[in-house]
């Protein structure tokens, strides 16, 4: 759970990383900024700010601004019924991120879970993404990323997005934020 004050700043925090993009926004599109703190109340450490553009039936756009160090955790994208699953496209508009997919564990990686949950990160296969750089995730595969020193401004192309389906490696978890007074 966040306050409403935390969720207020979180939005400002995000809407000035998504600036930093070049990016138009239409008047109030920055409003809309939703704050993941994934149920954790650790929104600095383990969250994400993320702006949807586009959510249809088959296609799905989004920005996700995340602050220095901020970590979305490790998830996959499951079938559902006859859907198959949200295949990603994330690309680097702006900072850097620590991208974690499966392969061969990088040795020495940049990107560390939040303290406390190291457990629950198995994949460590590291792509370094910097403006202009983007990997693809095929649908159920497990990944998860972190801002670099600076703050990271990702977009998010994908097939249909079903967020609150997503599948967490921490059972702690819970897709949904709640935000209280």
């Amino acid at each position: 759970m966040i306050t409403r004050t935390e969720q207020r700043r979180a939005q400002q925090r995000a809407a000035e990383l998504l600036q930093k993009t070049g990016l138009a926004f239409r008047p109030g599109e920055l409003a809309g900024i939703e704050v993941a703190d994934f149920g954790l109340g650790e929104l600095e450490s383990s969250g994400a700010q993320i702006l949807t553009l586009v959510n249809s039936e088959k296609i799905a756009a989004k920005l996700l601004a995340l602050t220095p160090g901020q970590t979305l955790p490790e998830h996959a994208h499951p079938r559902l019924g006859s859907y198959e699953g949200k295949e990603e496209t994330l690309r680097c508009a702006w900072g850097e991120l620590y991208l974690y997919g499966r392969g061969e564990p990088t040795p020495n990686p940049k990107g560390h879970p939040p303290a406390g949950r190291g457990d629950t990160y198995t994949v460590w296969h590291e792509h370094i993404l910097r403006p202009g750089d983007q990997v693809t995730f095929e649908p159920n595969t497990p990944h998860w990323f972190q801002a670099g020193p600076e703050g990271a401004v990702v977009w998010s192309f994908s097939t249909k997005a079903v967020d609150v389906q997503d599948v967490f490696t921490d059972p702690h978890i819970a897709r949904q934020t709640v935000i209280g007074e």
